[in-house]
């Protein structure tokens, strides 16, 4: 069938919207009406393809309607409302544990581009379009997505709002309560509050932590941060920020959490943490860095990295779904609307840090 799609192409400094034909569902898959989808920071490092293939359609944080079912499916019937999260296979170690983000096959599932039998679902003439990032690619109007990839959600629900909790809002959150799993009492600094670590804020104060700080370059997002739960807000520049940290427990914090890539911030939130204190990461750092090791033998201290909140989405997301309904998760103030056509000004202003999670309308 015909399809519209937001291709990434070499060159280009956003996805540009296409006609694309799309196969329909394989054995085991779903076909989704895309209704929206959020664009996460991995959809613009992906797009000048570091991570995957070109040209492809990238998107994964997509919501919508299933419009057809391939053979086999058992869980899903066309008309369910669905969220679409990450791939995995199912099977392995992890999958089975309730792990889907540290799948064996978690590379190439989701930045391979294609099937795992190395076919696309989307092709342009004569031209193959890799498909299947991060098992949806939903930057379209239409999206063939792996049965383990959707998460049926109430037919109430908004679809609109419910894409961004399948990445960004599921790692922050996830990593507090599932990662960390921060208790009553606990103290928390979260470094970079965009999309994932407002989220991590929110998570910590359902969790109870007693001390939630806040750390960014961005004063109005701060000041979100406080709305959101934060109970001290600090500036990044700030010269003395290390000895402020850590003024605020006395002690240290039993956690910190770095969303950003700044080898500065993964030094200083290892040495704001107290005796036996872990520091959760959720991406690389850009540039040479190395943890001073003796301080982390010496304390007990622990660096963790974290993927996807260490959350299973089918399990997780239905979760924080109900906490935004009892009014305790406002996920919702995160996101900025834009249509669909106006893909590259949305890409242009998460680039810039103007919106902290844009979500693109399909109709």
């Amino acid at each position: 069938m015909k399809i519209e799609a937001a291709v990434s192409r070499p060159g280009s400094p956003a996805p540009v919207i296409e006609q694309l034909d799309q196969e329909a569902p394989g054995p085991g898959e779903l076909r989704v009406r895309i209704v929206a989808a959020g664009i996460c920071h991995t959809d613009l490092h992906t797009h000048g393809g570091r991570l995957s293939p070109l040209p492809i359609v990238l998107g994964h944080e997509g919501a919508g309607v299933v419009d057809g079912v391939g053979d086999g499916i058992t869980e899903f019937a066309v008309g369910d409302h669905v969220v679409m999260s990450g791939s995995s296979c199912g099977t392995c170690a992890n999958c089975t544990r309730n792990l889907p983000s540290y799948c064996d096959q978690a590379m190439p599932r989701n930045f391979g581009g294609r099937r795992m039998d190395g076919s696309t679902a989307l092709s342009c003439g004569g031209e193959s379009i890799h498909s299947h990032f991060f098992g949806q690619s939903s930057f379209a109007s239409y999206a063939i997505v792996p049965e383990r990839t959707a998460v049926k959600v109430d037919a109430s629900l908004p679809l609109e709002l419910l894409g961004p909790l399948a990445c960004g809002v599921i790692t922050g959150a996830g990593a507090v309560l599932e990662s960390l799993q921060v208790r009553p009492g606990d103290s928390i600094v979260v470094f970079g509050v965009g999309g994932v670590g407002l989220s991590a804020v929110m998570a910590a104060r359902l969790a109870g932590a007693a001390h939630i700080a806040a750390v960014d370059v961005n004063a109005e997002r701060l000041e979100l941060a406080r709305e959101l739960g934060a109970t001290d807000t600090f500036a990044a520049d700030d010269p003395d920020l290390a000895a402020k940290l850590r003024r605020v427990t006395g002690r240290g914090f039993a956690y910190s959490f770095n969303t950003t890539t700044v080898p500065a911030v993964f030094t200083l939130a290892m040495e704001c943490l107290a005796m036996r204190g872990t520091a959760a990461f959720v991406t690389a750092p850009r540039g040479d860095w190395a943890p001073a090791m003796f301080p982390m033998l010496a304390g007990g201290r622990q660096l963790r990295g974290v993927l996807g909140g260490d959350a299973a989405p089918r399990l997780f997301i239905p979760m924080l779904i109900d906490y935004w309904r009892q009014g305790r998760f406002p996920f919702d103030r995160l996101l900025t609307f834009y249509p669909f056509a106006e893909i590259d000004r949305a890409f242009a202003d998460v680039a810039a840090g103007r919106v902290i999670k844009p979500v693109l309308r399909m109709t």
